[in-house]
C-alpha cells in the first residue's frame, strides 16, 4: 500500500474525435492508474474543454486519443498555450496517419501508435512527469 502523502502525478486522458472506440483509451487509463498515476478520464472533449480540464484539474500530463485527424492536436496545443499550459507534456496514441507522427513530434507531442505496449506508455508517462 502506498503512503498517503506520496505524490502521484495526475494525467488527463481525452478522446479527440467522436468515434466509438473506447477499448484503447480504457486500457491506457487503467495501465496508468495501475502504474501509480491519478487518472482523469475526460472522454470526448473539444480542444477548449481539454485545455480547461487540464488547467482546472492541475494535471501534470495530457494524453490524447487521436482519431485520425492530427489537426485537432494543433488546436489542443494552441488552447493549452492560451490557458498558460504551453509547457505541459502531451502524448498521444490511436490512429495517427502515416507521416503525421513526425509533425506531432515537431510540436513536442510524443506519439504511441497502435501496437505500443502498455508498459511502454506507462514508462513514457513516468519519464514525462519525472521532473515534477
Amino acid at each position: 500500500m502506498s503512503n498517503q502523502n506520496e505524490f502521484r502525478a495526475k494525467v488527463l486522458i481525452a478522446k479527440t474525435s467522436l468515434d466509438g472506440h473506447w477499448r484503447g483509451v480504457s486500457l491506457v487509463a487503467r495501465a496508468l492508474r495501475d502504474a501509480g498515476f491519478e487518472v482523469i478520464l475526460g472522454g470526448m472533449l473539444r480542444p477548449s474543454q481539454i485545455a480547461q480540464v487540464a488547467r482546472d484539474e492541475d494535471v501534470d500530463l495530457v494524453g490524447l486519443n487521436v482519431g485520425g485527424r492530427i489537426e485537432v492536436v494543433y488546436r489542443i496545443m494552441d488552447e493549452l498555450k492560451a490557458v498558460g499550459l504551453d509547457g505541459i507534456p502531451v502524448f498521444c496514441g490511436g490512429t495517427v496517419p502515416p507521416g503525421a507522427a513526425s509533425k506531432l513530434r515537431e510540436l513536442g507531442v510524443e506519439v504511441y501508435p497502435p501496437g505500443t505496449t502498455l508498459a511502454a506508455i506507462a514508462e513514457a508517462a513516468h519519464r514525462l512527469t519525472s521532473g515534477i
